[in-house]
C-alpha cells in the first residue's frame, strides 16, 4: 500500500513507542475493569463457558531452562496475558520443557485459578497415554486440566476413551483433538463427524485457508469449539509483511501492527472461539491480545480489503 493514510511502522517500533487503540473503534460485548477495555470473549458451544479469544501457545517460546535470560522473560509473559484478561495457555509434553515451565511460573505467581490450561496427549497405547497424562499433571502442577487434547490424532480412539472417563470423573472440563496441516484434514473431519467433542484445535492464516472450506463450517455445526493455531502461518506472515506500511483501514478495526491485522482476521471466522499465537516476549504478547479488544470484521470485510493482504 502506498496510500497517505498507511502508517509505516515496524513491530518493534510502534510497541516502543506504546500507542493505543484507535479511541473512535466500536467495541463488542466485553468486560470492563477499572474503565480499561477487556478482552472479547466467545462462548465455548458445549457448555456456553466464555473464552477470551487470545491465548499463548508455549511450543520453542516456552521450552526453556530456569536461570538464562529466555526463561527470566517468561513471567513477563504471563502477566501480560493475564493484564489483557486473557486466559488460554496451550502447551504439550511435545513441546520439551514447556509444560514444567508453564507449572513453574503459575505457581511462583499464584496464578493457575486465572489459567484456562490446555494440553495434550501425544503417544500410543492405553497405558502409556495415562502415564503421560499424569506427567503433564505433574509438570503443570496442576489438580484438574481445563482442556485435554490428543495430538496430531496419535491413537485417538484409545485416548479419547480415557478422557472421557477422566471427565466424568472431573479431572479434565474438556476433551478435544489437534492437527496443525491441511494434509491431515481428511482424518480430522472424520473424528470430528464420528465423535462428541469439546474442542477443535487446528492451523488457519491468511495463506492457509483450507479449514474454511469444510472444518470451521462443520465445527460450527457439530457444536465444536475452535482454537487456531499457527495464526501467523509458522512466523512466515510476518516475517514477508516486516517493514510494508500498515493499511489506512487497519485503524477503523483497532489494529495498529501487522500482526494484529492477522489475529482480527483469523478470529474474524465466527466458528473460530480462540487463537494462541506463541512468544516469548512480554511485549509481543501485549500486542497480540489487543487483537481480542474491539471489533472483529467478518468476510465481507476481508473480501473488500483483500488486495492489502496480497503478498
Amino acid at each position: 500500500m502506498t496510500d497517505a493514510g498507511a502508517l509505516l511502522l515496524t513491530r518493534a517500533r510502534l510497541l516502543r513507542l506504546g500507542l493505543a487503540l484507535g479511541a473512535g473503534a466500536v467495541l463488542p460485548a466485553h468486560a470492563q475493569q477499572q474503565g480499561r477495555p477487556r478482552m472479547n470473549t466467545r462462548p465455548i458451544p458445549s457448555t456456553q463457558e466464555a473464552l477470551p479469544v487470545i491465548g499463548v501457545g508455549t511450543w520453542i517460546g516456552f521450552d526453556q531452562r530456569p536461570g538464562t535470560p529466555e526463561y527470566q522473560r517468561l513471567p513477563g509473559v504471563l502477566d501480560a496475558l493475564f493484564a489483557a484478561g486473557g486466559s488460554v495457555i496451550d502447551s504439550s509434553p511435545m513441546y520439551g520443557r514447556s509444560e514444567e515451565t508453564t507449572g513453574e511460573l503459575l505457581a511462583a505467581s499464584n496464578r493457575h485459578a486465572h489459567a484456562f490450561l490446555a494440553t495434550k496427549v501425544w503417544t500410543s497405547g492405553r497405558e502409556a497415554g495415562i502415564a503421560q497424562m499424569e506427567q503433564s499433571f505433574a509438570r503443570l502442577r496442576a489438580s484438574r486440566i481445563d482442556l485435554l487434547q490428543v495430538h496430531n490424532l496419535v491413537d485417538w480412539r484409545t485416548h479419547l476413551a480415557t478422557l472421557r472417563g477422566w471427565k466424568e470423573r472431573g479431572r479434565v472440563r474438556y476433551v478435544g483433538i489437534t492437527h496443525y496441516t491441511a494434509s491431515a484434514y481428511g482424518e480430522v473431519e472424520s473424528v470430528l463427524r464420528a465423535q462428541k467433542l469439546d474442542f477443535l484445535q487446528i492451523n488457519y492464516s491468511l495463506d492457509a485457508r483450507e479449514a474454511e472450506k469444510r472444518l470451521l463450517p462443520l465445527a460450527a455445526e457439530r457444536g465444536v469449539a475452535v482454537i487456531v493455531n499457527r495464526p501467523f502461518g509458522g512466523g512466515g506472515l510476518l516475517r514477508r509483511l516486516q517493514g510494508k506500511p500498515l493499511p489506512g483501514w487497519a485503524t477503523e478495526i483497532g489494529c495498529t501492527s501487522w500482526a494484529q491485522v492477522l489475529l482480527k482476521f483469523v478470529l474474524g471466522h465466527p466458528a473460530v472461539t480462540c487463537t494462541i499465537p506463541g512468544t516469548s516476549r512480554a511485549e509481543h504478547m501485549a500486542d497480540n491480545a489487543a487483537a481480542g479488544v474491539g471489533p472483529l470484521p467478518d468476510a465481507a470485510f476481508w473480501r473488500r480489503h483483500a488486495e492489502a493482504l496480497t503478498f
